[in-house]
């Protein structure tokens, strides 16, 4: 099973983008507040189009909560400061992936108190960071990789050669 959680995301085109991917890949979003938009905003609706049926969605009022609730098993946290590749990760699990708002990232304390296990996705030096929708995209898929595609279709309405 694949879990991914945006704390205190900010941009609602953002997490409309991130529950399509969960959607399509029966991942679970699980949001930690305070948001920066309401989430039945007609924006974030609009994001994810006609898939929010298909979306198994979890919010939480902060990060005691959600620890409370759900723990840190699996747990792998998405930050640009990170010392390791992603690729570097082992997602053959149950895994989850957490991702910081798009200003400021993920809090230091939690950093500090996850070190070994934050991740990075690689860039030039001179980029700040991939746009937050497009890093849950490449780290969900990475981690359905490693773990075989579950549940996914694996081949489309083409025949092959």
């Amino acid at each position: 099973m694949l879990d991914i959680v945006l704390v205190e995301p900010e941009i609602p085109h953002n997490t409309g983008a991130i529950a399509r991917t969960c959607a399509c890949t029966g991942a679970r979003l699980h949001l930690i507040k305070p948001l920066g938009f309401d989430i039945s905003d007609k924006w974030v609706k609009r994001c994810g189009l006609d898939y929010w049926h298909l979306v198994d969605i979890s919010v939480y009022e902060n990060l005691d909560e959600y620890f409370a609730k759900r723990g840190g098993q699996g747990l792998w946290l998405a930050t640009t400061k990170a010392p390791r590749a992603y690729c570097d990760a082992d997602f053959s699990g149950n895994t989850t992936l957490m991702f910081g708002k798009e200003t400021t990232g993920l809090p230091l304390w939690l950093r500090e108190k996850y070190r070994d296990r934050c991740i990075r996705i690689p860039m030039i030096s001179e980029a700040r960071s991939l746009n937050l929708s497009n890093s849950v995209a490449v780290l969900a898929y990475e981690a359905l990789r490693q773990q075989g595609f579950p549940g996914l279709t694996g081949t489309g309405e083409m025949s092959v050669r």
